[in-house]
């Protein structure tokens, strides 16, 4: 089979290339690199188009944007503000959306770009932590996850203030609160961040320079290292056949993975767009400038700001104390920032915990099947009802008017879900994967039920099972083994010397919870041929099978 040789141009500039960096077989090697064909696996990729289109974007609305508290009096082309005085943020906002051509639409794929990558950084992560994708080796790699999802929150945070408009402002006032209740140090951060009193005059190019400089740079070289990371660990896979610790089934990079990222960023794009042009958001020239005095109702953050509004408002003020006529709001201080510590902190010490739990230091490439981690997943599904409660609460005010409710019976409701929600939730989930798992284990011996009725020599009426395809026999032969490496005592019978002290014995009873109710399949093996259902005895299925 004949091929058609490079261009002369582009061979010499290739061999120049290589002649001084021999990159030719390092770039060949990567070329080739194989990645798992799961469409879960797109979800970072998501996350990723949609940062480049923030990046894009963010440069377009940098260009008119003026991060100035300089009052002016607006004289525009939005009548219903003319002669209004504001900052010349927000004036410089209202130019972008009404004077510069496509500045509404720039305004809109940015916000919903935001959106979107938020969303899909909590998607990728969450199927990052089902499958136990974070495990060794890539505990560096979920860490940093954890630091962009971090750092993407605060980033929208501080964008979504900049305009000054009357909803950001409210944001501005309650993140001032927030440092104001940390101990001693609140009052001096405040000032430090907002250059004297509230709302001051530097708040917003503050903002400003973080939101555009240092955030962005900081998110840039993280997404960088992860990718990097990504590349030299190789990615995760699911089970199926051919598919191994060290063995990787998907498509090369190139041409087939690159063209469907490429056009995958193009679908992503055009999403955004689609919603930038048909769908409102943010619709700042209606609620008009901030002032400290101004005050509305059913205003609501950014969907992922949800979770800290919700916990402001359900907390309660019980916890407040005072120390030497100093005032430490707690009620302020553990939803504000003892939520988003225990959200982030949990998310990044998980991986070592559950490490330390099992005792499992192996690699890990081939995910696990939610199933198969009852109590992780229970813990996630915990997790994730905890954070869409508190979500909710953020609509109280809302869900009372809505539905004619009290205001009280709403927080009360709130307040009594957030802890029983997660214990059910918890408790329902392990069932489920439970029952999934002897489901699995009833296939992987007895086959699957064909639909076929056969009657016994008795007279009895049965279905006949058949045999599973070989991809779902390895699937299903993926579980691993319930204990790993939590061994009370060594073959001798003596108990080893970590597990004699309270650490060590902590983490036995940690180890028999996460695992005691797992369903073994040690010594169980797939069937062969056509079998009846598991009741029927011998001299019975090879009856049937005669005829």
């Amino acid at each position: 089979m004949s091929t058609t040789p490079a261009p002369k141009a582009l061979r010499g500039l290739g061999n120049y290339i290589d002649d001084r960096f021999h990159l030719a077989k390092t770039g060949e090697k990567n070329l080739r690199k194989v990645f798992p064909n799961h469409w879960s696996f797109m979800l970072g990729e998501i996350a990723l188009y949609s940062f480049i289109i923030l990046l894009v974007t963010g440069v377009f609305l940098t260009l008119w944007f003026n991060p100035s508290m300089g009052h002016v009096v607006y004289d525009g082309s939005y009548e219903r503000l003319r002669g209004v005085g504001m900052s010349e943020a927000y004036a410089s906002t209202l130019h972008i959306t009404f004077d510069v051509r496509g500045g509404l639409f720039i305004r809109q794929v940015h916000h919903w770009a935001a959106l979107i990558f938020v969303a899909s950084l909590v998607i990728h992560m969450l199927r990052v932590f089902f499958t136990g994708a974070f495990r060794k080796p890539r505990e560096i790699n979920w860490l940093i996850g954890v630091a962009i999802f971090t750092l993407a929150i605060v980033e929208g945070l501080f964008g979504y203030s900049l305009p000054d408009d009357l909803p950001s402002g409210m944001g501005v006032r309650i993140f001032q609160g927030v440092l104001l209740a940390i101990p001693v140090i609140g009052t001096y951060l405040m000032m430090f961040m907002f250059g004297g009193e509230f709302p001051g005059e530097a708040i917003i190019p503050r903002l400003y320079t973080l939101h555009i400089l240092v955030i962005p740079g900081i998110l840039l070289a993280l997404i960088v290292a992860h990718f990097m990371i990504l590349w030299h660990q190789k990615h995760t896979q699911y089970p199926g056949t051919g598919r191994t610790e060290k063995k990787v089934v998907g498509t090369p990079m190139y041409p087939a993975f690159a063209v469907k990222a490429g056009g995958f960023f193009f679908f992503t794009f055009a999403v955004i767009a689609g919603l930038a042009a048909f769908v409102q958001i943010n619709p700042i020239h209606l609620f008009g400038p901030f002032t400290p005095t101004s005050i509305t109702s059913g205003l609501q953050p950014d969907w992922y700001m949800g979770f800290l509004e919700g916990a402001l408002r359900i907390f309660p003020n019980w916890f407040d104390f005072t120390i030497a006529g100093y005032a430490v709001p707690m009620g302020v201080l553990l939803p504000g920032l003892g939520g988003m510590g225990l959200l982030f902190g949990g998310l990044a010490a998980w991986p070592f915990i559950e490490a330390w739990i099992t005792g499992d230091k192996r690699h890990h490439n081939v995910a696990d099947r939610p199933r198969n981690a009852p109590t992780r997943t229970g813990i996630g599904a915990a997790g994730v009802t905890a954070y869409g409660l508190i979500w909710l609460a953020g609509s109280n005010d809302i869900l009372s008017e809505t539905f004619s409710i009290s205001l009280y019976a709403t927080t009360w409701f709130f307040r009594i879900a957030i802890i029983l929600g997660p214990i059910i939730a918890f408790i329902v989930t392990k069932r489920i994967c439970l029952g999934l798992q002897r489901r699995d284990r009833e296939i992987l011996e007895h086959g699957y039920e064909s639909g076929t009725i056969q009657q016994l020599p008795s007279g009895e009426f049965i279905e006949v099972h058949k045999e599973s395809s070989p991809d779902t026999v390895h699937v299903l032969q993926s579980k691993p083994p319930a204990r790993i490496d939590i061994d009370s005592t060594d073959e001798n019978g003596v108990e080893p010397p970590s597990g004699r002290g309270a650490k060590g014995r902590l983490r036995a009873r940690l180890a028999h919870w996460y695992t005691k109710d797992n369903v073994s399949f040690e010594g169980v093996r797939p069937h062969s041929g056509h079998h009846l259902h598991h009741g029927a005895t011998a001299s019975e299925e090879e009856s049937v099978k005669a005829h």
